[in-house]
């Protein structure tokens, strides 16, 4: 591995101008691939498996003019203080609302709500639910400006008109400026690091390579942008973290006397093999997100799993081609001024002190046992609010009061009852059954002396009549545990219905598919946890050539994650600093947070324990004892992983200024979950546990040994003499 990656850097190194010309012709290529691509189709959430998905299976298959993805408004009017919204003067501003709207080329229907009886029992309170027939992405401005429209003619009226549904909902977006603050947080901590402009430059230039690289195949081979959230994220720390461990190997390698060329093989040699299976283990957490069995989520672990491998090829190849444009000046100023920079002593570059690095080792090394307790400790309270974990989905519940959406939610929720913003849908399937008018008639009277449920529509079947479809209105809150008990009860319902009659009964709506939705994240926790854990115990054993290393590795990972979710809960649950980060209503952790935050922070997690072990396997294998190959390591990593994880924090912070909560969640999680294992699991309790392990750390038996491959990580075949010419050594250096 090592000296394949070697001769790698080194090619790139010598034919830089050659290897930056194909990575900007690949680039362009995939723009101009994503710009001329066809629209991607619009995105449909399933969850195959399912009750949900079944019965809205049955319902496209059945009622073929309806389309499940359809977009939908719900434009609600509030009659003024002490008025009725049925009045002569009010019916006619909602009466003339609804006619204009529904002129609209891309509505299918409207529904009066004067005519279907959608007003309150105060009176006061009226909806009218317009359908259309394009998704929520693809309606018009026309048809958007309709609705808002509607907005100012009831306030020139006196009545309030807010718009709810899907129509008006806005696409999740990046954290923009935050994001931009971020990334400059990024660029001052590389400065800090490095000291010199080109090698801070450096990083973010193949960064920002990469996520173009990325996303243009993204877009090009016809994936929703919306995949491509968890990619950009992603993409963007790991490849400024990656270019960060091998530029920094790169002017060790100079200071220890390197030419330019050589420096740059040995540190894609060396720093580059870390590189390799720190992406592995990210990429094999990412990829494992398919076994949850939701496409969604899988089409975007797949997308952000490309997008890190990208960045690794970079890493290895577009980096080194631009050092040799910038042998000189991504070394420390000090460095570039000796006349004589190739013999330079490596102390030159190196500070005469212990390094802070150094100095905590040691101090970590000396007392393991009681750095180790506290670290435990303060990592298990941090991990409590974890027991109060409720997962769902969040809804127009979760949306600041300032947004119409919100607005029309909680004057829904007023006029008709919490329960009414999540409905239930009930999909009867009647075909063969003798007397299907009896069977619907039962299911109704069923489903309406039910406890807990509100109200129940009249059964509406379809042309063939073999399928009817009934409307559910709960007593409770869509997100509450009341509701979720409701649903389990009306499917529980559903075997004497079919005994009975042999009617087929499902419960579906939104409401439900988040119910089912965390039932299947639940479901897929423990393999998917199998998988992932397993195969990257399996890769680091070939790293490490170690059993306690791996799994030291894998019980730190579960420290982080468990923290991270105590973070999540205090914040998104129990509101504690919610207003700071702009959370607008507490409510349940999104469905899909604990299985996606897993699997990413496992991935990132492995990345520090690749970066700083590496070091000390390195320092082990070449002589030193245990103890002194850990207070190795720091000298040369540590401060590299600190930068690296400040960095990482950073770029996942600035998603924390989106306006959607679910991009808040994950970037606060990943944010929180980055901290805690950088600083606390790899930099704290990981030298502890080694020190008290000593040579038994690297244990490994001797027939997993030879079994085992040796990858040589280390770059121990490069410490043999390489054979190198002369005058391409002296033209490389001069160029």
């Amino acid at each position: 591995m090592a000296k394949f990656l070697y001769r790698v850097g080194r090619f790139a190194f010598e034919k830089r101008r050659l290897v930056v010309l194909l990575w900007v012709g690949l680039m362009a290529a995939l723009v101009v691939g994503a710009a001329s691509a066809p629209p991607a189709p619009p995105d449909t959430f399933s969850i195959p498996g399912t009750e949900s998905q079944q019965a809205f299976d049955l319902l496209e298959q059945r009622f073929p003019g309806t389309k499940s993805d359809g977009a939908q408004a719900r434009i609600v009017f509030v009659a003024p203080e002490g008025q009725q919204i049925g009045s002569d003067a009010n019916k006619a501003v909602v009466e003339r609302i609804v006619a204009d709207v529904a002129g609209g080329t891309q509505v299918k229907g409207v529904l009066d709500p004067f005519q279907t009886g959608a007003v309150s029992k105060s009176g006061t309170t009226a909806y009218a639910t317009v359908s259309y027939g394009a998704t929520g992405d693809n309606l018009t401005d026309a048809t958007k400006a309709a609705l808002t429209d509607a907005m100012d003619t009831g306030k020139a009226a006196g009545v309030t008109v807010e718009i709810g549904g899907s129509a008006l909902q806005a696409k999740p977006e990046m954290a923009g400026a935050t994001e931009a603050i971020g990334i400059a947080i990024a660029a001052v901590v590389l400065m800090i690091t490095f000291g010199a402009f080109a090698a801070a430059g450096l990083p973010l230039i193949t960064a920002l390579v990469g996520i173009g690289v990325g996303i243009a195949a993204i877009v090009a081979i016809g994936m929703s942008t919306t995949t491509t959230t968890l990619a950009m994220m992603l993409g963007l720390a790991v490849g400024i973290d990656y270019a960060l461990f091998i530029v920094s190997r790169y002017r060790t390698e100079r200071a220890e006397g390197y030419s330019a060329a050589e420096a740059a093989g040995r540190a894609v040699g060396t720093a580059g093999s870390a590189v390799v299976f720190a992406g592995l283990t990210v990429v094999i957490a990412l990829a494992g997100l398919a076994v949850v069995g939701i496409p969604a989520l899988t089409k975007m672990g797949l997308a952000a799993a490309g997008t890190v491998a990208v960045a690794v090829t970079i890493a290895l190849t577009l980096l080194p081609a631009l050092l040799g444009f910038f042998q000189n000046a991504v070394l420390p100023t000090a460095f570039r001024k000796q006349p004589d920079r190739d013999s330079l002593p490596a102390a030159s570059m190196q500070e005469d002190r212990p390094g802070m690095g150094t100095r905590w080792a040691r101090f970590v090394v000396r007392r393991p046992v009681a750095v180790l307790l506290i670290g435990l400790v303060g990592m298990g309270a941090l991990a409590l609010p974890m027991t109060s974990l409720e997962l769902g989905m969040p809804g127009e519940e979760s949306q600041p009061t300032s947004t119409t959406q919100r607005r029309a939610y909680d004057a829904l929720a007023e006029g008709f009852g919490p329960g009414f913003n999540g409905p239930l849908t009930v999909a009867l399937d009647v075909k063969g059954v003798g007397d299907p008018q009896a069977a619907v008639e039962q299911a109704t009277s069923t489903l309406a002396a039910t406890k807990g449920v509100v109200s129940v529509s009249p059964a509406m079947f379809n042309q063939a009549g073999d399928a009817a479809m009934i409307t559910v209105v709960p007593a409770t809150g869509p997100s509450t545990t009341a509701t979720k008990d409701l649903v389990h009860t009306l499917r529980g319902e559903a075997g004497g219905l079919r005994a009975a009659t042999g009617a087929t009964m499902l419960v579906t709506g939104a409401t439900a598919m988040n119910i089912d939705v965390s039932q299947k994240m639940s479901d897929a926790l423990l393999p998917y946890l199998a998988v992932v854990v397993g195969l990257a115990i399996l890769l680091l054993m070939v790293v490490f050539r170690s059993i306690a290393v791996p799994i030291k590795a894998a019980l730190g990972f579960l420290l982080s994650v468990g923290a991270a979710f105590g973070v999540i809960v205090a914040v998104f649950q129990w509101g504690w600093l919610a207003g700071l980060i702009g959370v607008h209503q507490t409510g349940p952790v999104m469905s899909m947070m604990p299985i996606f935050l897993i699997g990413v922070v496992f991935g990132l997690a492995m990345d520090y324990e690749v970066f700083l072990v590496t070091r000390m396997r390195e320092a082990f294998a070449h002589g030193e004892s245990a103890r002194e190959a850990i207070v190795t390591g720091f000298r040369h990593s540590g401060r590299v992983v600190v930068a690296a994880a400040a960095i990482m924090i950073a770029v996942f912070a600035g998603f924390i200024g989106g306006g959607e909560p679910m991009i808040k969640m994950m970037g606060l999680g990943l944010a929180a979950a980055v901290f805690f294992d950088a600083f606390i699991v790899r930099m704290t309790l990981v030298p502890a546990v080694l020190a008290l392990l000593g040579d038994k750390a690297w244990w490994l038996p001797g027939w997993l040994a030879k079994i085992l491959p040796n990858v040589d990580v280390e770059g121990e075949s490069l410490n043999r003499p390489v054979a190198v010419e002369p005058e391409r050594e002296l033209e490389s250096a001069r160029a």
